[in-house]
């Protein structure tokens, strides 16, 4: 696996501190991400990478060892433990290496100290790969229904199923579409965080749905009926004569779907809004102050 190094992909120095490096990564995400560089297969190996570094340069313990080992930071620990060992077995072994004298890779030196080839009856050592994750940005619109993406990485295609209903910011596992392991050992996994943007006049809130309904002044005094839009149809409402702006009224399995329960969604809650009028003629006037009259003194 070729050395990457996630200073130069964020264009930082090695002595950047928390804040630039935050700054870098956002600058540089929004850049090539992959909606604003569609079909751009090298936009989003850029910005694959650009997650990568990122993920281990703002996570002090990962840094310290991404600036130790390399390529290699995720097998720190065993390393430790392996020269441990070898140091226990062969003393003073442990104690002359230094990383800095070194100058391939620490898997390498793996598979020197414990014989890469099965030499002398010694074993070849394992290690699995490292997991990266990816942000995938969907339309609320588009999470109503389950949906096939194809994602491509590195420059492989990933089909996955987009189960309805997935919420924004829930992570998803992929199987072995990490990094290769090392020396035969098993791939590491993909984790595909999901951002949600709303594009409706919903509010989405689990599986219910929230929306302002208006109504004008004579429906909501006299009653009648309105024609509400629903997330995926219409539906008519009986509006009893003297409704209240605020006035809440719930449809059942109206809402989001629920996910992973097929054919089960939330509710919708619709609020009221009583719309006045404007721009009133004399006679409308008139005829307001008559009603006033009336209910005053009728008091």
């Amino acid at each position: 696996m070729d050395f990457i190094d996630y200073y130069k992909v964020l264009n930082i120095p090695k002595t950047a501190d928390s804040k630039e490096i935050k700054k870098a990564y956002r600058k540089l995400a929004r850049k090539y991400h992959p909606d604003l560089n569609p079909n751009n297969k090298e936009a989003g190996k850029k910005f694959q990478q650009i997650n990568e570094a990122h993920e281990v340069l703002s996570d002090p313990e990962k840094r310290k060892k991404y600036d130790k080992y390399g390529k290699d930071w995720q097998h720190a620990d065993q390393f430790e433990g392996a020269r441990a060992r070898q140091s226990q077995t062969s003393p003073g072994a442990g104690e002359s290496f230094h990383s800095s004298e070194f100058s391939g890779d620490f898997s390498d030196f793996f598979e020197s100290m414990f014989g890469g080839h099965e030499r002398a009856g010694r074993r070849q050592v394992r290690f699995r790969g490292r997991d990266l994750k990816a942000e995938l940005q969907l339309k609320l619109s588009e999470v109503f229904t389950t949906r096939q993406q194809t994602l491509t990485l590195n420059g492989n295609k990933i089909r996955l199923t987009i189960p309805a209903g997935i919420e924004n910011g829930q992570t998803i596992k992929i199987a072995g579409h990490g990094t290769p392991g090392v020396n035969g050992g098993p791939n590491g996994d993909l984790y595909i965080t999901f951002s949600i943007i709303n594009d409706t006049a919903f509010k989405r809130v689990g599986p219910n749905l929230y929306k302002n309904v208006e109504l004008d002044l004579y429906t909501a005094l006299l009653g009648g009926e309105v024609t509400v839009k629903t997330f995926d149809g219409k539906v008519k409402l009986k509006v009893p004569a003297e409704t209240q702006s605020g006035t809440k009224v719930k449809l059942k399995g109206k809402g989001f779907p629920i996910y992973k329960m097929e054919k089960n969604f939330g509710d919708l809650y619709l609020t009221y809004k009583v719309k006045l009028p404007t721009q009133l003629t004399e006679r409308e006037k008139e005829l307001i102050r008559e009603l006033k009259k009336i209910r005053t003194n009728g008091k």
